[in-house]
């Protein structure tokens, strides 16, 4: 039986740089700030899993990778392209694909579990 790491247990959540600093993102209101716990992975591996936070605010990026996200705290609503909104909360999951320019509204802070799969990743 294969043995996986108790990431969990183990990691502590990391802040993140400023998101209007980071390539790709840009703040449309507030100041959302954000952390990161890779339990598998890294930022610019092609398979990486853990948690991630934000604080309430508005913010527009560039997915880097395709994603399976499930929510385990807070609200928050995804705004795609063609304008149409989708509204999530605890126990909601969703999915997100590379290259998709998506508008986060982070309307109460949130945490949610994810898997990404960057093909450009090493």
């Amino acid at each position: 039986m294969k043995s996986y790491p108790l990431g969990s247990v183990q990691k502590e959540m990391a802040p993140l740089p400023a998101l209007d600093a980071t390539p790709g993102y840009t703040i449309l209101d507030g100041d959302p700030r954000s952390a990161i716990r890779f339990d598998q992975g890294q930022a610019d591996a092609k398979h990486r899993m853990g948690v991630w936070t934000c604080t309430p605010g508005t913010f527009s990026c560039i997915e880097k990778g395709d994603e399976l996200q499930t929510v385990l705290e807070g609200s928050l609503t995804l705004i795609l392209q063609d304008g149409s909104q989708h509204h999530f909360g605890p126990g909601d999951s969703f999915f997100t694909e590379k290259g998709e320019r998506v508008t986060w509204q982070i309307n109460k802070t949130v945490k949610k579990v994810y898997f990404t799969y960057d093909s450009d990743g090493q």
